[in-house]
């Protein structure tokens, strides 16, 4: 039970900033499931026998993880040496509801010592920061009168009023919802990615190369969570 309220407090601390969790599957499955309501919800509640707490906690949850104990399953480069149980069990710890409500996900591979060595111009961390400030102002600009400050903040409402799709994007989302599978609430956030990704984009609608993009970001379950 106080390990319960550790991982509350650790929650209502990053309100407004970021809870990293390394190694996710090293932590209990029961820490993990008390993400679920504040990712959802942006509150947390604290139950005692004398009283009962209520914290704010809009925070950007980024996690990582191997895909086995050993890290190496599905890689090319080396051999994974983990049972399909020991796979399973620390899969396993990552509820299908909890996956749902991270809206990037993404497989990072090893690179490659040639591309450590490109000589090609790559985006400076500078140019990234400026092009984040750039969209968040967009964001604060658009979202002045509604009482909140980025896409992610979105209520369904909202979504249908400031994430519009013309045919074509309607068409890809309704493909891609049928062949992936995706819940209600997945569909709420590709829509809310792509357009932050329109954002960035600095285009007023949302394209097809946007909605594209956010429905990439939802295949990674159905590769390491597909049974």
């Amino acid at each position: 039970m106080e390990e319960e309220y550790q991982n509350h407090g650790e929650i209502s601390l990053a309100h407004f900033g970021v809870l990293f969790l390394d190694e996710l599957p090293e932590f209990n499955k029961s820490t993990l499931e008390v993400l679920r309501g504040p990712l959802e919800d942006r509150i947390v509640t604290i139950s005692r026998v004398n009283a009962s707490l209520t914290y704010p906690c809009n925070f950007m949850f980024v996690a990582s993880m191997n895909p086995c104990p050993c890290g190496f399953y599905g890689s090319k480069e080396k051999e994974c040496n983990c049972t399909p149980e020991a796979i399973s069990r620390y899969m396993g710890k990552i509820s299908g509801p909890l996956l749902d409500r991270i809206d990037i996900q993404i497989e990072v591979t090893p690179v490659k010592y040639q591309k450590l060595e490109t000589e090609e111009k790559q985006e400076t961390s500078k140019e990234i920061r400026n092009r984040v400030n750039e969209a968040r102002k967009i964001q604060q600009l658009r979202y002045e009168k509604q009482g909140i400050y980025s896409n992610s903040e979105l209520t369904p409402a909202l979504i249908e009023k400031y994430c519009k799709l013309d045919i074509k994007c309607k068409k890809i989302l309704q493909n891609a919802f049928e062949k992936l599978g995706l819940s209600a609430r997945a569909h709420a956030r590709i829509l809310k990615v792509a357009r932050t990704i329109a954002d960035l984009d600095k285009k007023e609608n949302i394209e097809v190369n946007h909605l594209a993009e956010a429905i990439g970001y939802r295949n990674l379950d159905r590769k390491y969570w597909k049974n």
